[in-house]
């Protein structure tokens, strides 16, 4: 009897925070992988809004009930990332031309590093295409109302 392969992404990205953007994303790749891992990235040059307990435990909120979703964190190059946990898949999502440019631009980086691994671009529900965490931490530090901008059930 043949083993069934599983197949699995990896969808990296500092999601400070996790947006309801992020989660149709996620959504979208679980239907194409029986596994995305959430992969929340280190950047030692940039001080995150919040810290990463916060925003892996957003995450977990955000993503309660979905099955094949998991969530890491790492601090090395994605491909890196990828080859250790043996993925062959980057999820990315976009929102407009400009993110599609710089996704493309990563995604051609990456492809040089580690042709073995694609990248798949999922542009993000015409519904969440106004949402950044950006915006998200703008309306934070003002004190407004963000509950429209991340996944029900998330307090932050």
């Amino acid at each position: 009897m043949e083993e069934t392969k599983i197949r699995r992404a990896i969808f990296p990205g500092s999601f400070d925070p996790f947006t309801s953007g992020h989660l149709n994303i996620l959504k979208r790749a679980l239907t194409m992988f029986d596994e995305v891992i959430v992969a929340v990235g280190i950047n030692q040059d940039k001080r995150g809004f919040f810290d990463m307990d916060k925003r892996i435990g957003i995450i977990g909120q955000a993503t309660r009930g979905l099955k094949g979703v998991s969530v890491i964190k790492y601090d090395n190059l994605t491909v890196d990332t990828c080859r250790e946990l043996g993925i062959r898949h980057i999820i990315r999502g976009v929102r407009n031309m400009i993110d599609f440019e710089t996704e493309r631009s990563i995604a051609d980086a990456n492809r040089r590093l580690a042709p073995e691994i694609e990248t798949i671009i999922i542009p993000t529900a015409q519904e969440f295409a106004h949402i950044s965490s950006s915006a998200v931490r703008d309306i934070l530090k003002h004190h407004g109302d963000y509950s429209a901008f991340i996944p029900e059930g998330v307090t932050l």
